[in-house]
């Protein structure tokens, strides 16, 4: 099997930083366009379960969907041609490379804005989905970008409560933690991450 591959009905955790830890968002609409492109590229392919974006990397979670399920309409290709079959890493790298080339030309700047290939790491369990869902949300208290998980505005954590349309599988996560209280509940704890510990990584 290739390492490389995402593979329908898993959920993976994608991340990358920016080259040498440099910014990869430098003003609220980079957030904005960030997750515009995602929707166009990814969602066609893949369920959005968690998400943060900080200024010089980002965590998503993800649950791909089965080949049946793919949505081909309107997709974002690299080249005329649509593809016979996709490769979601090769849709991945285009959805990267699409928004560092409309960084790069907004901001008059050159060479690659992400550090490296982006991360993926396979997860296999209810527990392990519910701890990284947490460290997700955790990561600006974490990086020290906010106090708490509810002030900060580019994450996941809001859309799970809200009642508001979205594309998050919102029922998944609170069922995944039974309801909305346990998962606010849950939200309000500091963990050590310690089960989770080869499916993140520390920027």
């Amino acid at each position: 099997m290739d390492s490389l591959a995402l593979i329908p009905g898993n959920f993976y955790h994608i991340y990358n930083r920016g080259n040498n830890g440099q910014d990869i968002f430098f003003e609220n609409e980079n957030y904005i366009f960030f997750l515009n492109r995602y929707d166009r590229y990814i969602s066609p392919f893949c369920e959005t379960i968690a998400w943060v974006l900080l200024k010089n990397h980002f965590h998503i979670l993800i649950y791909v969907k089965d080949y049946e399920d793919f949505n081909m309409n309107n997709l974002e290709y690299s080249t005329v041609k649509s593809p016979k079959r996709i490769d979601l890493h090769l849709q991945f790298g285009h959805f990267f490379n699409s928004y560092a080339k409309a960084i790069n030309k907004r901001y008059k700047r050159t060479g690659s804005l992400f550090e490296k290939k982006f991360e993926r790491k396979i997860v296999n369990s209810d527990t392990y989905l519910q701890n990284l869902i947490h460290y997700i949300h955790y990561n600006p208290v974490k990086h020290r970008f906010t106090e708490n998980i509810w002030d900060y505005p580019w994450s996941s954590y809001e859309s799970v409560l809200s009642s508001k349309p979205t594309k998050l599988k919102r029922e998944f996560v609170l069922n995944l933690f039974k309801n909305k209280k346990a998962f606010e509940e849950e939200h309000q704890k500091e963990k050590n991450y310690i089960d989770i510990e080869d499916l993140i990584i520390e920027y």
